[in-house]
């Protein structure tokens, strides 16, 4: 399946072309809405269409590309707003994803406007998009009066349950499986969130701030600053990085 994606940003652009490889898609990237219409003479089989475009409005390409062509068309952008939703529904756009988003959720919404509009077959995930074969959960892990369960995904401290949510707990169980070792924002963000997500960081920090407040001392999770977290158990730690 061919997807036009009309993205100025490079930094968004690139790994989500990458991302989308993964899963059998063939990207054409283009940069202006000029180029867009004109690569849409290509025939593809789906438009992702970003609406801050250097040269034109993203809405104006649509209304150009609705005009000429049915090709589904999904608009890709940081307006949030419901106006412009409405708006670029009404021009003709199949679906409309605000940023921040993942690729999974897009490849999602890809499926949905394929199944919708008949369009071009969705393709088969390569090898790298295959299903990861489940391992088996590991006992209770103990670290000091810290208790995290994988198979039931509970946490407790001194025995008393902690309430967390399912991201929050992914991230205590990453950082936990080596405690001590500092691991970047970029690793934690490609491991707990998704390797293709597209948004702020600053989701990571809240998380991290969350998780803090709960286990009752900041010290559980320790900053190294300008790389990342690190769990340590308060009163074993002797690095010299205080928490942020």
């Amino acid at each position: 399946m061919r997807l036009l994606l009309i993205e100025d940003d490079d930094r968004i652009a690139g790994p989500l072309t990458e991302g989308l490889g993964r899963y059998g898609f063939t990207v054409d990237h283009v940069r202006t809405g000029a180029a867009g219409l004109a690569g849409t003479a290509d025939s593809p089989d789906l438009v992702l269409l970003d609406l801050g475009l250097p040269d034109m409005d993203g809405l104006d390409v649509c209304r150009s590309l609705r005009a000429r062509s049915a090709v589904p068309i999904i608009m890709i952008t940081a307006r949030g707003e419901e106006a412009d939703r409405v708006v670029g529904l009404e021009l003709g756009a199949d679906d409309y994803l605000a940023k921040p988003f993942g690729v999974r959720e897009l490849i999602a919404r890809i499926r949905a406007v394929t199944r919708r509009t008949g369009a071009s077959p969705f393709p088969s995930p390569g090898p790298a998009a295959a299903p990861e074969v489940a391992q088996p959960a590991p006992g209770p892990q103990l670290l000091g009066p810290l208790e995290i369960n994988r198979r039931t995904r509970q946490v407790r401290l001194e025995g008393s349950e902690i309430a967390v949510t399912p991201r929050e707990f992914d991230l205590l169980a990453y950082l936990a499986q080596d405690p001590g070792t500092v691991y970047s924002r970029q690793q934690i963000m490609d491991s707990v969130w998704d390797p293709h997500f597209f948004g702020p960081t600053k989701t990571l920090d809240a998380h991290v701030a969350a998780l803090r407040r709960k286990l009752g001392d900041a010290a559980w999770i320790t900053t190294a600053r300008g790389v990342g977290f690190r769990l340590t158990i308060p009163g074993e730690d002797t690095a010299s990085e205080r928490a942020g």
